[in-house]
């Protein structure tokens, strides 16, 4: 009898585990071209690194290239953790103390698969490949928007996704170091200082990587990107603090064209003389409640009256230079990441909102990828001027929404 009871039991929590902790795939590209994905290990030897205390240290980063690609039969998709065992408890840790709970429980990460093949061959063209740097939210990570970045590299375009160290979970680098999340913030009252220091630095990292990508395409540096970037057609995009930070590097690198921010507060308010270059705000729906509260003047702290009020000015001024803001009711902000695709149980964290996760993350992808298409392609861009028959979901802000 207790023989049955357990087993039972071991049904029943495996019938469970399989509905809520689901071996992740991603889902597949909605663009015509294969996908590969290389990682790259860059040392900007000309700048100290800051958040350690060892003064010979160098500003590291782990950049992963995402690109269209030459795919041949008996392919294996890459991972999206590490596969070495002991960098991967690594990561789980990391994570699991992220999310609160105990490591065994995200022991099924190491099974998750992505839809790139790695080290694969690049589709080499006549026409360069536009390039997308992409910009996590601090505390994250890269490996939390695989599905965007290969999404945009089916649709040609190169994207270059940046761990920005010392501000990820955790960043893994060729020699088995794994750096954390060193870079915490507890004081409500320091968090613009606390911002701008560290965005200073990511703008670093996201100006460096360009220069290094520049290098390889121009055959100065031996890569396989050789000739294959447009570099006059080059966006950035970024969730979180990764989105505000790529708000400010848009507007005050003359190398960048266009951006786009998912759901990132703005924290650097200052702007450039004359009108600004085309940006995109996706915004989750508690963005909307925010905005509302403010307007009726309900919301009685003065210092977040005040922010609130600043960062609508900018976002009215975007709108008035011709950029677009929106919102996605039923989302929240892990929304705009692969994290909402890990488990349902994700959504009772709070974390995500009540929209489903899947149809969150193709509605995302879609205007991404409508937005870089019209700025840096110069096609498309129909889901922009005709958003309410497709997805009903998504609310586009006018300037009278930014003003109270």
């Amino acid at each position: 009898m207790s023989m049955y009871v357990i087993s039972v039991l071991a049904l029943g929590i495996s019938t469970l585990a399989s509905v809520y902790l689901p071996v992740v795939q991603l889902p597949e590209p909605s663009g015509s071209y294969a996908v590969g994905t290389r990682t790259l290990h860059f040392t900007d030897t000309e700048r100290e690194e800051i958040f350690t205390e060892r003064s010979e240290d160098k500003r590291e980063l782990m950049v992963q290239i995402w690109y269209p690609s030459v795919h041949q039969q008996g392919d294996k998709s890459a991972p999206i953790f590490p596969e070495n065992n002991e960098i991967f408890r690594k990561y789980i840790h990391a994570y699991a103390s992220y999310l609160r709970l105990p490591d065994f429980v995200l022991d099924y990460w190491k099974y998750f698969r992505t839809n790139s093949i790695e080290n694969s061959n690049i589709l080499r063209s006549s026409q360069s490949y536009p390039l997308i740097i992409l910009s996590h939210g601090e505390g994250t990570g890269r490996i939390l928007h695989i599905s965007q970045a290969e999404n945009l590299a089916s649709h040609g375009y190169v994207v270059a996704a940046i761990d920005h160290t010392y501000s990820t979970t955790a960043t893994a680098f060729p020699d088995g170091r794994v750096t954390l999340h060193d870079r915490v913030n507890t004081e409500e009252d320091k968090f613009l200082a606390f911002a701008k220091e560290t965005g200073k630095v990511w703008n670093s990292d996201m100006n460096y990587v360009i220069s290094r990508l520049e290098r390889m395409n121009s055959g100065e540096e031996i890569s396989f990107l050789k000739s294959m970037l447009d570099m006059k057609n080059i966006g950035i995009m970024g969730h979180s603090f990764g989105g505000a930070t790529a708000f400010h590097e848009v507007q005050f690198n003359p190398k960048v064209k266009a951006g786009l921010n998912m759901d990132g507060t703005l924290y650097n308010l200052s702007l450039p003389n004359g009108p600004l270059k085309p940006f995109m705000i996706l915004r989750a729906e508690d963005f909307n409640t925010w905005t509302t509260k403010y307007k009726q003047g309900a919301i009685q702290d003065p210092q977040l009256n005040k922010m609130i009020s600043s960062e609508l000015q900018v976002m009215n001024q975007i709108v008035k230079s011709g950029g677009d803001i929106m919102y996605i009711q039923g989302t929240s902000h892990y929304n705009y990441t692969d994290l909402q695709l890990y488990s349902k149980l994700i959504q009772l964290t709070g974390m995500t909102g009540n929209i489903d996760r899947y149809r969150s993350a193709k509605i995302v992808n879609e205007y991404v990828l409508n937005f870089f298409d019209r700025q840096l392609k110069g096609t498309g861009g129909d889901l922009l001027n005709d958003f309410y028959s497709t997805y009903p979901e998504v609310k586009m802000m006018k300037s009278s929404d930014l003003s109270k």
